[in-house]
């Protein structure tokens, strides 16, 4: 396949989780093992050491922006659903400006094609430049906003803003665990974007002391309120050897955290027993392609909570922990029980990323 070496393509990541991040990162290496003459501009707003050591240092350029707002959380499992309005409404007071500004910066970096995952402003950009657009996620931000409308119908004219810059999107790869996400006129699924770890025991146990015959469990959350007592109920557990990936990290005696720059977080799934999580797709994806039990807690306020849930249910070893418990610190029970629970009824195809590496270069 020819293509125009003038050209380069700009990918925007939300920082509103790492699960857009983790994916995202797997389509780039992809295309840099396909095509590795293009240059790829990396907007996000995703700590860049965690981009590099996701992607590699091929040809990116990585820029530090953000054109949307995500969902304003108060931890890993609560959102604001008040203070994500303000939020929103303050991004799209700026809308035009920030518009005419990203055109600007697609025609100075002679840019070919952009890749949304999942911002809007970058689609209108492109659209006003001419150039091609592409989206990839399994869900966009009207339908995830549709579900405030009835609490404040100023949630109604955001999710029409959205649904309006996604209709200019000249294709959507869908990735797994997904709404219809009907805003966007031209709809190709993907498979699952993921590829299992390689598991590093003997190096983590090198790298925190940590002992290798206990059960390893991941906490696999940005942030948890955990106070001292549920962190004293945790310590208590010393059959258990429990892991976090910073900047999560507690001094704890079988709490252990983890660089993300020393062990990739695949590695890290692939090394443990089993993962406490919250529903996301990156950590779905990787307990999947793992083959890891899933003990999960409830997300409130997030629309696709369902969606996850029957995903889990299907790929999944997987038991369901109740939030009160996981704020306690009181996970004995689930422990106990998840090594029992039965295995998965169906498995889910993988590979996503080359074939999204294609559709995307095809465009140009």
């Amino acid at each position: 396949m020819g293509i125009r070496e003038q050209h380069s393509i700009a990918y925007y990541i939300s920082a509103h989780g790492y699960g857009h991040g983790v994916r995202s990162c797997s389509i780039l290496r992809a295309i840099h093992t396909l095509y590795p003459q293009l240059t790829v501009h990396v907007v996000s707003r995703l700590p860049e050491p965690f981009l590099r050591n996701r992607i590699g240092a091929a040809r990116n350029i990585f820029r530090s922006e953000s054109f949307d707002t995500g969902m304003v959380q108060i931890d890993s499992i609560r959102v604001d659903v008040d203070a994500t309005l303000s939020a929103v409404e303050q991004l799209h007071s700026r809308r035009e400006e920030r518009i005419a500004a990203e055109a600007s910066f697609l025609r100075e970096n002679t840019i070919g094609l952009i890749v949304a995952d999942i911002p809007a402003i970058p689609i209108e950009a492109a659209a006003r430049r001419g150039i091609p657009r592409i989206a990839v996620s399994n869900f966009a931000w009207d339908w995830i906003y549709s579900a405030f409308v009835p609490r404040n119908q100023r949630w109604h004219a955001v999710v029409e803003t959205f649904r309006r810059a996604y209709g200019q999107t000249d294709l959507l790869l869908r990735l797994p665990f997904c709404d219809s996400m009907s805003a966007f006129p031209r709809i190709e699924d993907i498979p699952l974007v993921a590829a299992p770890g390689k598991a590093r025991r003997k190096d983590i146990m090198a790298m925190t002391g940590c002992d290798l015959a206990k059960k390893w469990v991941l906490l696999s959350f940005t942030t948890l309120d955990w106070d001292e007592s549920a962190l004293k109920a945790v310590e208590r557990m010393d059959d258990y050897e429990f892991f976090t990936v910073r900047p999560l990290a507690w001094e704890r005696r079988n709490i252990h955290a983890l660089d993300r720059e020393q062990v990739d977080f695949s590695s890290v799934i692939a090394s443990v027993d089993a993962v406490v999580s919250k529903p996301g797709f990156g950590i779905l994806s990787d307990c999947i392609v793992n083959r890891k039990p899933l003990i999960y807690a409830d997300r409130c306020d997030f629309l696709e909570y369902a969606i996850l849930e029957a995903a889990i249910k299907k790929y999944i070893k997987h038991l369901h922990i109740p939030s009160a418990d996981l704020y306690l610190g009181d996970l004995r029970d689930s422990l106990d029980r998840i090594w029992e629970r039965p295995d998965p009824p169906e498995n889910l195809p993988a590979g996503g990323d080359e074939i999204a590496a294609g559709r995307i270069v095809s465009f140009l």
